[in-house]
């Protein structure tokens, strides 16, 4: 049950708040007053679509806020459920259930097991072939409800069996196409004769190619340096101290030192000479590393980071590989399991299908006869009941989808390309009455049902209306006197004027105030007849 709606900013709704209760809701008040806006915000908090226009003049940001009590809910221990969205200018969302961050759709999903809105532009639920099937299931009842446990037991076994063969390749073409893939990855690797470290050694040796020149001619510089002077230099000066090593033993160390330079510097000459030679680079070994190379990267963005990732990852595969060509004994029963499984599914599903095309007959008949009630004599409701051969749905192999006549003599069509907003409250609240008992649906809202309708049909629409707040809360604005009368609590929505600035108002009304209401709604004057005719309507009401 919706206890409390709380709205900031929408249109102009500056800042409201209305308190209700079990059973009919009636809001009734002067035009342009935001019984709309009303009926808008509970479409927003149950996750349908927001323009920006909609927030209020001078306003960053629009909120709506409403409570539900729903005993045995899991979002809740006390059943309490507070669910919010708030839309800001700039068009982030936050939307919360009981201050738990949620997306849009998750909202959605959410709320639409608890609110359907049922006005000019909000027949979703009519519309939606899904919702069809859920209505007839319900009507059918106990016998239907039975066999779909019982087919749904069997087709998620059967839809395991099938998620098994996939993993396990027991599909003939796809286990092929499997091991086709493996043996050409495994086959390029092998190819590939790759050896740890080797990446590292080629990059080393392309460093020394790309700067082999300037490497070449530093060296060149170097060995002549030492050679052409360095070398010959340090010998003279050896031959000198060597002429004077016997007058002091420091002068004999000099001399030591000098010769262990000397023999240094001979081997770093070497050195640098065969340094120099390794610098040259031919073109054929040029064109090797960077082939080798461009063979090393492609296999690291197919099988991993790194020349071991890629040893490693073509382990793995053949152990996959061994592992599918093993599993053909398993996939046989699996095989087996699922043509059983498909064998019960099928029978499951005709029965379920005889069982829907019979009580669709009895549904249409009972829909039908509401219309008349609702004075739409020339519409009649269709139900087709199509069996699906080549698939298997979660409820059976039925696809099913509701058709309406609206004029005698014309085609019938699907519900969306032929009713107006006004025509489709209607026969959704003939459905709905039809379906009261069975439907779990706990919040009904109906904008601007009665359009179009007076006389008998409005006396017809109370009553169904009334019908329907027996076994779920109902929320309704209506113009006319007969829906208002029959309510169980009627709320006044007023408009406001102060400041140059408009605010919408919303009261709940006692008794004489309604006898007011009514009288006002009637004729437009309030004086003792239209207070008399009032009075009778809701007389009727309380018989």
């Amino acid at each position: 049950m919706l206890s409390t709606l709380h709205i900031k900013n929408i249109g102009i709704i500056e800042d409201l708040s209305i308190d209700f209760n079990k059973g009919l809701n009636v809001l009734t008040g002067e035009t342009g007053a935001g019984k709309t806006l009303i009926i808008d915000s509970l479409g927003i908090i149950s996750g349908g679509r927001f323009s920006k226009d909609m927030i209020r003049k001078g306003a960053t940001n629009s909120f709506v806020e409403l409570c539900m009590y729903v005993p045995g809910s899991e979002k809740s221990e006390d059943g309490n459920i507070i669910v919010s969205r708030e839309i800001n200018i700039n068009g982030k969302n936050m939307c919360k259930i009981n201050g738990r961050m949620v997306t849009v759709n998750e909202l959605k999903g959410f709320m639409k097991e608890f609110i359907e809105i049922h006005g000019q532009n909000d027949n979703q639920n009519l519309l939606d072939s899904k919702k069809h099937l859920n209505y007839l299931d319900s009507y059918s009842g106990k016998e239907l409800s039975v066999l779909k446990k019982e087919y749904e037991n069997y087709y998620y076994k059967y839809k395991e069996v099938l998620r098994k063969l996939k993993e396990n390749f027991g599909d003939e073409k796809e286990k092929q196409r499997k091991i086709d893939l493996l043996q050409y990855q495994i086959n390029e690797i092998e190819e590939a004769g790759l050896k740890l470290g080797e990446e590292e050694e080629l990059e080393e040796q392309r460093k020394l190619m790309l700067n082999s020149e300037k490497i070449s001619e530093s060296l060149n510089t170097a060995n002549n340096l030492i050679g052409e002077n360095g070398i010959d230099n340090i010998s003279t000066a050896i031959r000198a101290l060597e002429k004077i090593e016997t007058f002091d033993k420091k002068y004999e160390d000099i001399s030591s030192s000098l010769k262990n330079i000397y023999y240094d510097l001979q081997e770093i000459s070497r050195d640098i000479c065969m340094y120099k030679d390794d610098t040259y680079f031919d073109g054929e070994k040029r064109d090797y590393i960077e082939e080798r190379l461009d063979l090393i990267h492609s296999l690291k963005r197919k099988y991993g980071n790194s020349i071991e990732e890629i040893i490693n990852y073509k382990e793995e595969i053949k152990k996959e590989l061994e592992k599918i060509e093993n599993l053909e004994e398993y996939n046989i029963k699996l095989r087996k399991r699922k043509e059983e499984l498909e064998e019960n599914l099928n029978n499951l599903a005709k029965n379920i299908h005889e069982i829907r095309t019979k009580n669709s007959s009895k549904l249409i008949s009972e829909i039908n006869k509401q219309l008349e009630d609702l004075e739409m004599k020339n519409a009649k409701i269709n139900i087709k009941v199509d069996y699906i051969d080549n698939e298997f749905f979660e409820s059976g192999k039925d696809k099913v989808e509701f058709y309406i006549i609206t004029n005698l003599g014309e085609d019938e069509k699907e519900l969306s390309k032929i009713a107006s907003g006004g025509e489709m409250s209607r026969i959704m609240l003939a459905i709905k009455k039809v379906l009261a008992e069975f439907d779990s649906t706990d919040i009904l809202i109906f904008d601007e049902i009665d359009t179009g309708i007076s006389g008998k049909a409005a006396n017809s629409v109370a009553k169904k209306l009334k019908s329907i707040s027996n076994k779920h809360q109902v929320l309704c604005i209506s113009h006319l006197p007969n829906i208002a009368a029959i309510a169980d609590y009627n709320y006044f929505i007023s408009k406001d004027v102060s400041g140059k600035r408009t605010r919408t108002k919303v009261k709940l009304l006692k008794e004489d105030e309604v006898i007011k209401e009514i009288a006002r709604i009637s004729s437009g004057e309030i004086n003792d007849i239209t207070i008399k005719y009032a009075k009778e309507l809701r007389n009727k009401k309380a018989s």
